[in-house]
């Protein structure tokens, strides 16, 4: 997918540990940039609040492809999109492209089940983060 295919883009500067003996960035980092731009989103956005709140996300999959390195100190542009929506559910896609460029260096999906805080059991997600969430919705 291109940039334009993404409603939400997140500039993440890459960081000098990031990189690898290989002299790229390590494949396990870019899950933590998946996770950055979809938890910055439903904080700033959804009003999320990670350490008090009654309700909170927990990763139940994720999945990335890997295109082409990213390196130190590229900036990172990460581009959010909402595949599926459900009650208790989101699956997030995500591109994460060098700064600039139209071709993702990978492309992944991640799926959050929205979970009460306490009790750790599925429950709907509530109205201002399914707001912003139904934002990022594309159609196929």
């Amino acid at each position: 997918m291109a940039r334009s295919d993404y409603p939400h883009l997140l500039t993440i500067p890459t960081r000098w540990n990031d990189n690898d003996v290989y002299g790229h960035v390590n494949n396990v980092e870019y899950i933590g940039y998946f996770d950055t731009v979809i938890n910055r989103w439903l904080i700033t956005e959804g009003g999320l609040d990670i350490h008090d709140g009654e309700v909170i996300g927990l990763c139940a999959e994720s999945h990335c492809t890997y295109r082409a390195g990213l390196t130190f100190p590229e900036d990172v542009e990460a581009g959010l999109r909402v595949g599926d929506l459900g009650s208790s559910s989101v699956r997030y896609e995500i591109g994460l492209f060098p700064a600039g460029s139209d071709e993702p260096a990978a492309e992944g999906w991640f799926v959050h089940v929205f979970v009460d805080a306490g009790t750790r059991r599925p429950t709907p997600i509530p109205p201002p983060l399914r707001e912003c969430l139904e934002r990022l919705v594309v159609s196929r």
